[in-house]
């Protein structure tokens, strides 16, 4: 289960923050080695304080490993002839990192593995950064590798995001509920990803319109970005602004629903929650957040069915190892690990 992850306590943030900003993929900078290092200096305090504030560290870990772990039994019934299944956590920028997760696995006698990224939309800056280091720390592993690369649109990860809107706009009176503005928010990407031509605005866009289509469209909505860093243009418009401009427009109410992100880590405990609801009430909105999926029982069950039809799509030979539009690289893309790690996972032999 490949995920950005985040520090699980306050003290692992300096490192956290020095190998996220010292990725080309997820963050490209000018003297990139340098440039992150400084960059990771001067916002540790911040961010420390921002982790202390959510409760001393991030729960993305404990989430992955619940949903892993949930998701793994489930399989064992769901699918007997491919049992046992054990779900491996293996985060980008904190622990568990890649490589001591390939070495737990080699340890394990792994020979079978699905690279699952936890993104649901695919992104050269995500997915894609996760399995560039995959593929640079695990070719000798002598595990054989398929992927899942991308499931933004699956039908019980939609019912899953649905249900959690819902039950956020049960919170509102009835007289007003259906005018509450629904904000979809997912983390933004920097204009130069973009403009390569990374498909993950329109992935995250495609989630948000059947997630609407689930509820009937019943109410107005807009998807709006997050989390921008740096003087960099990145993609717009974000989500504070969104809010005044709602707030300016004689909106009273809204949903904010984070699209991008399978749990709760700082994005939606402090970003969200402590800044975003809290600029809203001070222009007189009332902001509620949808629950993240966390442990939602219908989110667990998308991913068992997702690795599911995988394994069977794989033995029926109705693809391969890997999908259709994971071979097809950004049509902008000068990065050449991209290139030989696409062609490595689809090289793949694995069978199930």
């Amino acid at each position: 289960m490949l995920n950005m992850g985040g520090p699980e306590t306050v003290p692992e943030t300096h490192s956290f923050l020095k190998n996220l900003f010292s990725d080309g993929d997820l963050i490209p900078l000018p003297f990139q080695k340098y440039l992150s290092s400084y960059i990771a200096r001067r916002r540790t305090p911040q961010i420390e304080q921002q982790y202390t504030d959510i409760g001393g560290g991030s729960p993305i870990l404990k989430y992955t490993r619940y949903q892993g772990e949930h998701m793994a039994k489930l399989l064992d019934e769901l699918s007997p002839s491919t049992a046992p299944h054990k779900a491996y956590v293996a985060f980008r920028y904190v622990r568990p990192m890649t490589e001591a997760t390939l070495e737990e696995m080699k340890a394990d006698g792994v020979k079978r593995a699905i690279a699952f990224t936890q993104y649901p939309q695919y992104s050269c800056s995500t997915t894609g950064s996760s399995l560039n280091e995959l593929f640079r720390k695990g070719q000798d592993t002598g595990i054989e590798w398929s992927v899942i690369d991308r499931w933004g649109t699956h039908p019980g990860f939609i019912d899953a995001v649905a249900l959690n809107i819902e039950a956020a706009l049960q919170k509102f009176p009835s007289s007003s509920r259906k005018d509450v503005v629904v904000l979809f928010s997912a983390h933004s990407l920097p204009m130069s990803v973009v403009n390569r031509g990374d498909p993950y605005i329109q992935e995250v866009s495609a989630t948000v319109s059947r997630v609407m289509e689930r509820l009937g469209h019943s109410n107005p909505f807009r998807l709006v970005w997050q989390s921008q860093v740096g003087p960099s243009a990145w993609m717009g418009q974000q989500t504070g602004d969104a809010i005044k401009g709602l707030a300016r427009l004689g909106k009273k109410e809204a949903v904010i629903v984070p699209i991008a992100f399978t749990s709760d880590h700082i994005e939606t405990l402090y970003e969200i929650d402590k800044e975003y609801i809290h600029e809203g009430k001070e222009l007189g909105m009332n902001i509620i957040r949808a629950e993240s999926l966390n442990e939602s029982p219908v989110f667990i069950r998308a991913l068992a069915d997702i690795t599911k039809t995988h394994l069977e799509d794989i033995k029926a030979r109705k693809v391969g190892n890997v999908s259709t539009q994971f071979k097809l690289r950004c049509p902008g893309c000068m990065n050449a690990t991209c290139g030989a790690q696409k062609d490595w996972f689809a090289a793949q032999g694995a069978q199930v």
